[in-house]
């Protein structure tokens, strides 16, 4: 029994002891930690590049390798993602965003989403041997066990249910597990993070979204949203919000990330913060860069009226000698280190947000990167329990939650609501 019980005590010695004293590199503990649990990512904007380039039309498309892809004509990049670089960057689940832009009308926008949904059941049903369709946090569970992506679809931008909890009900039956309650601009219900308010926060009727959301088991994702449509959603909120691709406002004061007045709350809500990883959202020093931008642009079209040719010239000679500034793993890590103070291990994850930017950053610029976080990571001490937890068991129990809590609601009936005046004849 001694014998046991000082090999015990020295188990619990070596958990808490520092990585060298352990003789475990931060890329061994990292390359553990995602081998245990790979990550579960809460963003990629694949479904939007399929429909930018190829118009959906996707039998020639190959996504066991997209690094030949050719450059999106609009911003001249080749896709992020594919099933090797997804198997590189230890992704073991995947929320396939299925955004569609927030300047359509309400009508446009649910057609527009619904072929969105149909575009990534196919492209999932396409590959059988790499890609898994999850419903629910089982099918997660048994797609990792296979050695499979789970592929779970997220909705990003509320104007895709056209303020309708029916259509709501319906994407929910499609497969869609996370709505975003706003994109870039207010819905009639719900006020956006980069809007100018309309409705601070939710109205009555963006409350019974919220509502029925939890009631469905479908997750509540604020990214996107102003601060009050968050803090008014945790009010309602029954079961666990997310943010499926957003930073700490804290660390940069981007209007897309999350005040400290919202991480406070998310311990007693259950929710997690899966950072992003895009630039301008990461590093402050980059987003005050680019706001300068913005101010000599605008600067140099007020003193270049009418003409174009002079406002692009002196703005490439700004940028020549402004660059940008980079933004790095380090960043990325520090965000992390942000919410774990405010909120909690428990209550990080990630979602790069890739194949929906220009890149990510240095280190990271597409979904093979998620190992380098990891090794920053756990040099800054994070144990490998705490990887795990960050890379996919936070969010599996954010799901799992959810679900239960949509179980405890199993009595409740939908809730109900009027179609507007004049459609009804």
């Amino acid at each position: 029994m001694k014998s046991a019980l000082t090999l015990t005590g020295l188990a619990l010695c070596l958990a808490g002891a520092p990585l060298a004293a352990q003789g475990r590199t931060p890329e061994a503990v990292a390359a553990a930690a995602l081998e245990a649990a790979p990550v579960w990512d809460g963003h990629n904007d694949v479904p939007i590049q399929l429909r930018g380039r190829y118009r959906n039309v996707i039998a020639g498309f190959d996504f066991a390798d997209t690094s030949d892809s050719g450059p999106d004509a609009e911003n001249g990049r080749v896709m992020h993602t594919d099933l090797a670089r997804l198997r590189q960057g230890k992704v073991g689940a995947q929320f396939w965003s299925v955004y569609v832009t927030a300047d359509l009308s309400e009508p446009e926008a649910v057609q527009a989403v619904i072929e969105q949904i149909d575009v990534t059941r196919r492209l999932v049903a396409r590959y059988p041997q790499d890609l898994q369709l999850a419903l629910r946090a089982a099918d997660v569970e048994a797609a990792m066990r296979a050695g499979r992506i789970a592929s779970l679809i997220g909705m990003e931008g509320g104007h895709s249910i056209g303020s309708s909890l029916a259509v709501l009900r319906q994407m929910y039956a499609l497969g869609a597990r996370y709505m975003t309650l706003t994109h870039s601009k207010n819905t009639p219900w719900a006020d956006s993070a980069t809007d100018a308010p309309q409705h601070d926060g939710l109205t009555d009727f963006g409350k019974d979204v919220v509502r029925e959301m939890n009631r469905l088991g479908m997750l509540v994702d604020l990214s996107h949203v102003s601060e009050k449509t968050m803090l008014d959603a945790l009010d309602v909120a029954g079961a666990p919000v997310i943010f499926s691709h957003s930073a700490a406002r804290a660390i940069n004061g981007h209007a897309r990330n999350v005040p400290d007045s919202v991480l406070a709350r998310l311990p007693d809500n259950g929710g997690i913060v899966m950072v992003v990883a895009l630039p301008g959202f990461l590093s402050e020093t980059q987003r005050q860069w680019y706001s300068a931008r913005q101010g000599e642009q605008a600067r140099l079209q007020t003193l270049w009226q009418g003409q174009p040719a002079a406002v692009k010239n002196a703005l490439e000679q700004w940028d020549a000698a402004n660059p940008s500034p980079p933004a790095t793993v380090s960043d990325m890590a520090d965000h992390i280190d942000h919410i774990r103070a405010v909120a909690g291990i428990a209550h990080i994850g990630v979602g790069g947000d890739y194949d929906g930017m220009a890149s990510g950053p240095i280190g990271m610029e597409d979904v093979t990167g998620y190992p380098a976080l990891f090794e920053e990571l756990a040099r800054r001490g994070y144990s490998q329990a705490d990887l795990e937890q960050i890379a996919s068991h936070n969010m599996m129990q954010v799901l799992k939650t959810a679900e239960q809590y949509a179980a405890s609601q199993s009595g409740a009936l939908p809730i109900e609501a009027p179609v507007p005046d004049g459609e009804a004849d």
